[in-house]
């Protein structure tokens, strides 16, 4: 029986080693065409990026006027109704319903005289799905900042129109 399995851990080792050996023996690719190649990509990809960052950025600025607006209703119809949203020092939050009730208690708990802004920061195109990553800030009436934070979304196309299906936020450090 041992001589069995030392015949296996060798047939096992050799196989192994050839496998190596052929990986690291396969030819080079001609690196001028591989670059083109990428540059061609990028630019695609870059060009796709820059539009949908414009797409979502409207969205943001659609979701702080509801904010603004104090209209819970508008802001939760941005989310799918199997979304998922992570906030700063809560549990995660499963489903529009919930994610409404958070919204429509944050707001019966803060201040009137903010206002809250959304600048998206990069975006990230999928096949059918774009990650946004971006900054807020909240001013009062006078135009002093009271709050900053960041967050990343993943949007998804479903019915032919963008939906949060996740989300995630938490605030900047406080400054001393």
């Amino acid at each position: 029986m041992k001589n069995i399995v030392k015949k296996l851990s060798f047939v096992t080792m050799g196989f192994s080693l050839t496998l190596l050996t052929i990986g690291c023996n396969s030819p080079a690719t001609d690196s001028s065409s591989k670059t083109a190649e990428s540059t061609t990509m990028s630019t695609t990809a870059s060009v796709d990026a820059s539009s949908l960052k414009t797409d979502v950025q409207a969205m943001e600025t659609a979701w702080a006027e509801a904010d603004n607006a104090r209209d819970a209703n508008a802001i939760a119809n941005f989310y799918a109704d199997d979304a998922i949203s992570m906030s700063n020092n809560k549990p995660s939050l499963s489903g529009k319903a919930a994610i409404l009730q958070d919204i429509q208690d944050g707001m019966a708990k803060r201040s009137m005289n903010r206002v809250v802004a959304y600048d998206v920061t990069d975006v990230y195109p999928g096949d059918n799905t774009a990650t946004e990553v971006g900054k807020i800030t909240v001013k009062d009436t006078t135009g002093k900042v009271t709050y900053t934070g960041k967050y990343m979304a993943v949007w998804e196309k479903r019915n032919g129109k963008y939906v949060c299906i996740r989300d995630i936020s938490n605030d900047d450090a406080k400054e001393k």
